[in-house]
């Protein structure tokens, strides 16, 4: 079992694009937070060079530095790369292409998201060619992007900002059926994030920031497994970190909500073996494992589909068939009802 837990905020952005802070500022709200790493994902277009030299610990709290490729569509969040790599020219494939090219990887950033259509027109940053491929995974959850697409009128967005974490939509059916389906065929890792910008709203006689960094600092993160103890040098701990991303070793989870750290998703072969998130093996009779640090409903998922579901802290489930599983997980909330919490990333059993 995984003790080595660490909770992480990504896709962020700084002054260094149009961010409203500057990285140093956002790590002391992230510390203030209580998280333990984040990543930025500045856009491509806006930036000259990476800032990587702003990587780094500030204090206990680990600092990445990632970019966002792409503009008007496409947007692609790339980790561990080297070198700025410039969309406006190149394909979608071209640019997974060469983020590769650097040792590096990358996840597909809001595919299907839908925009405000109060005062920004619906407009949205969406992935038209769905055929590339090498990509990592998919960010499947982003509350920025999933907020927003609610705000209809000056009251919704009164309602949806007096409410910002109980009203929040998990993924969309949509996302989550394009990702169970590539991950019927391959090993795709969900992650999820918070697109913060910290940006102000201008309207009339208003001027706020309706999604300040201290408030998207602990919305979506990302819960990384690690095989031990995080290291207090950067260059291991970064590696660490990376390397939970790119196995799928984590869940994502509305940590505003309801904080979630100690949930598990296991398997327990009939022969002695385990599988963690993320992981593959070939099929063999066992045992799902599931456990909350609250109660919660928990679904099991199956190849997109809903096998069964049950209400309290942990379950048991019996596996006779090969397949890909998930779990989702969603919390009661008062007046609310049953909102959104915990996304795991899945074991293949093929």
């Amino acid at each position: 079992m995984f003790e080595n837990e660490y909770v992480g905020n990504i896709h962020i952005h700084s002054i260094h694009s149009d961010g409203s802070s500057n990285v140093a500022e956002i790590a002391g709200m992230a510390s203030k937070a209580g998280l333990d790493f984040i990543c930025f994902h500045d856009h491509d277009y806006m930036l000259d060079r990476l800032n990587l030299e702003e990587e780094g610990f500030y204090g206990n709290l680990l600092v990445l530095i990632g970019l966002e490729i792409g503009r008007l569509s496409h947007h692609y969040l790339a980790f561990d790369i080297k070198e700025i790599v410039k969309g406006d020219s190149l394909g979608p494939q071209e640019v997974i292409d060469r983020v590769n090219q650097q040792g590096g990887f990358g996840i597909l950033a809001h595919p299907f998201e839908k925009g405000m259509p109060f005062r920004e027109k619906s407009r949205a940053y969406v992935w038209k060619d769905l055929s590339v491929r090498d990509y990592l995974g998919i960010s499947i959850w982003e509350f920025s992007s999933r907020w927003k697409e609610r705000v209809r009128t000056p009251f919704h967005g009164l309602f949806f900002l007096a409410f910002k974490k109980q009203c929040l939509k998990g993924p969309s059916r949509r996302t989550l059926s394009f990702w169970d389906q590539q991950c019927r065929e391959r090993r795709v890792a969900a992650v999820g994030g918070s697109d913060a910008h910290g940006g102000l709203f201008k309207w009339g006689f208003l001027n706020f920031r309706p999604l300040p960094y201290e408030f998207l600092l602990n919305t979506i993160n990302i819960h990384v497994l690690l095989y031990q103890r995080m290291s207090r040098d950067f260059g291991p701990a970064k590696k660490e970190v990376y390397r939970a991303i790119k196995e799928g070793r984590l869940f994502i989870a509305h940590d505003g909500l309801c904080p979630a750290k100690g949930f598990r998703f296991d398997f327990i072969s009939d022969d002695g073996s385990n599988l963690f998130m993320g992981e593959e093996g070939a099929f063999n009779p066992g045992e799902l494992v599931i456990e909350l640090p609250e109660e919660g409903e928990i679904r099991l998922i199956k190849d997109g589909m809903p096998v069964q579901q049950w209400q309290g802290m942990e379950a048991v489930y019996r596996v006779k068939e090969k397949g890909v599983y998930r779990v989702e997980v969603y919390k009661r909330v008062f007046f609310f009802g049953w909102r959104p919490w915990i996304f795991s990333n899945p074991i293949y059993l093929r």
